[in-house]
């Protein structure tokens, strides 16, 4: 491993931010932005090299990181101690502190790239180490006294592990029905209750408690509270036994009881009775950016498919030579540009539409890992029996399958982020699909600079759309020059069709069914939805490369062919795309193979 970082950011050292002197205006100040964000961006790249280079092959037999000592670690329900190692050498927990506060986190689009390397060699890695903590700080980040932010943005750097603790097992989702209480006294609070299913328990060094502070029913009875594992009465707080999983075997999964504890005043985050707010605005950081960080796993899951492929014969030919087989690795590849092209308009939104971003990060955290999870099976058919193997690359390939369906459960589950898009269909519907302001380019160029993070912009529900709108306006500007041109331009148009049928369905729910106790149909509208927004980010993706000059991004043969296979997950049956399209889309998946680049927006070079 390397003892010596060469690039900047590692080590906990504060990325370049210099957001304090971009505010102003003129060519000084425009020159200025562009040199920060080059060297944001350099910094970013740098670190993802870093990272690669210290992982290492996986096939290698003498890695410490190799997919066989993964393995390994995952039987023994443990977290590779290779890995672990490895992240705190690096401080990975300074990508989830703010610059401000001596971190590297500045762009939430950095975050999940640099994070992506964690999770394409072990999930249970990437959220047992460090993204549990993101999930807590995010709390604190976003309402925080001046003293919490400090104090954990210490306790992070020097690779302290923080616990969140939302769920309550009879609960579920609802975590606004938590029956987990502190109560109010003389000089804080008294912790009575349990939390179940808690990642990191047994080891945090401080915890994020969703707690109920007031006995009444309604959005105002809980409150966040943010306290220290030795401020605890050990008398009074006890750890309780671990739960064995089948996905992320190696996270430390347990829960935590407390008898009448006392917490000092001191650990209440932002104001009493903002628990529910305060969840639904943290949940807007996590909901964005958790999923395009697992989009890593499917990278390596699609990479060992396509080695399978080429090297193993069947009916005397290699079974990438079979159609069904190679038209299945094109349509992985597809799924997995489209989840990036949502994730990446989700996690820019943050900066750029924040008022816009709770119903999209709603809308990703339900569409993403739901896709990965249907994509991977497609990828287990054409391995047949070697889908079976618990050892090496195809062993690793089964414990992606068993890991991504966890990123759709807990309190931020699919049926939560539904619950969250349903009561604003009505609203968007009527103010913003066909009316409002189209998103701007910069929402879908995957390294280009944004605005500075401010957590207290994030809003609650907005009554506008820009990235449906921009699918609307762009219909008038699309090219029609090809085949692949006019077969977008084809696509669209049905896809507006359908976005109208959207609009009528949902103008026309019963106050009922805008809540979340709706109908099944409510949350069908919902699917819909998130399938419109995942085909105005690959719209918005290949328009915005189309000016600067990546050369598979701007070509229309993906384009056409991912919101292809949209417009069928729609229930629809859109023309036959020109041969062209796919044989395009195919020769990337070959070309990112042999030359290990990453099969993301990014065509990053791999170790492996």
């Amino acid at each position: 491993m390397l003892s010596d970082p060469a690039v900047p950011g590692l080590r906990g050292e504060a990325a370049p931010t210099g957001t304090e002197n971009t505010t102003g205006q003129g060519p000084g100040a425009t020159v200025h932005r562009a040199v920060v964000h080059e060297a944001q961006e350099s910094a970013v790249q740098g670190r993802i090299a870093d990272l690669e280079k210290r992982f290492g092959d996986p096939a290698d037999p003498g890695n410490p990181l190799s997919a066989d000592r993964i393995l390994a670690a995952d039987e023994a329900a443990e977290l590779p101690g290779a890995g672990e190692r490895l992240l705190d050498e690096v401080v990975l927990n300074a990508e989830f502190v703010p610059t401000a506060l001596g971190g590297r986190l500045d762009r939430l689009d950095s975050l999940v790239r640099v994070m992506r390397q964690v999770f394409r060699r072990d999930v249970a890695l990437g959220l047992g180490y460090g993204i549990t903590s993101f999930m807590a700080a995010a709390n604190v980040w976003t309402a925080g006294s001046d003293q919490q932010r400090r104090r954990l943005a210490e306790l992070l750097l020097e690779n302290e592990k923080i616990s969140v603790a939302y769920h309550e097992l009879p609960h579920g989702n609802d975590f606004v029905r938590n029956e987990f209480r502190a109560d109010p006294v003389a000089d804080g609070y008294r912790l009575r209750g349990r939390k179940e299913v808690i990642n990191n328990a047994d080891r945090a060094a401080a915890f994020s408690l969703f707690s109920r502070t007031d006995a009444k029913p309604g959005s105002r009875s809980h409150s966040v509270l943010f306290m220290e594992r030795d401020q605890l009465d050990s008398a009074r707080f006890s750890v309780l036994p671990r739960y064995a999983a089948v996905g992320v075997r190696g996270c430390r999964l347990s829960g935590l009881e407390f008898d009448d504890c006392p917490v000092d005043g001191s650990t209440l985050v932002g104001e009493v009775g903002q628990g529910v707010e305060l969840a639904l605005r943290s949940f807007q950081l996590t909901r964005s950016a958790i999923p395009g960080m697992a989009i890593g796993a499917l990278d390596t899951s699609l990479r060992t498919v396509v080695r399978f492929a080429l090297g193993r014969q069947l009916y005397r030919r290699p079974v990438m030579e079979i159609p069904h087989a190679a038209e299945t690795l094109t349509g992985a590849f597809l799924d997995l540009l489209i989840c990036d092209s949502m994730a990446l308009a989700a996690t820019r939104a943050v900066h750029l539409l924040p008022d816009e971003t709770s119903v999209y990060a709603a809308a990703v955290k339900y569409l993403v890992p739901k896709m990965l999870t249907d994509t991977m099976y497609d990828l287990s058919i054409v391995l047949g029996a070697r889908f079976y193997v618990r050892e090496g690359e195809f062993g690793l390939f089964q414990k992606h399958v068993r890991d991504l369906p966890v990123l759709s459960l807990g309190h931020a589950g699919s049926a939560a982020c539904q619950a969250t898009i349903i009561p604003q269909l009505s609203r968007l519907a009527r103010r913003a699909w066909f009316s409002g302001d189209e998103a701007p380019l910069s929402l879908f160029r995957p390294r280009e600079g944004l605005p500075p993070l401010t957590f207290d912009r994030l809003a609650l529900a907005s009554g506008r759309d820009s990235l449906s709108a921009s699918l609307v306006a762009a219909v008038d500007g699309l090219p029609s020059g090809s085949p692949e041109e006019l077969a977008i331009q084809a696509l669209v148009m049905r896809m507006l069709d359908q976005l109208r049928q959207l609009q009528e369905d949902s103008l026309g729910l019963s106050p009922q069914d805008r809540t979340a106790l709706a109908s099944p149909a409510s949350f069908a509208l919902a699917d819909r939805y998130a399938v419109f927004l995942a085909a105005a980010s690959v719209l918005g993706v290949w328009r915005a490369a189309r000016d600067d000059g990546d050369p598979f991004l701007a070509d229309p043969a993906w384009a056409a062919a991912a919101l292809h296979r949209l417009a069928r997950r729609l229930g629809q049956r859109p023309a036959g795309l020109p041969p062209s399209c796919e044989g395009r889309v195919h020769e990337e998946v070959l070309r990112r193979f042999h030359e290990r680049r990453s099969y993301d927006l990014y065509d990053t070079p791999l170790a492996g």
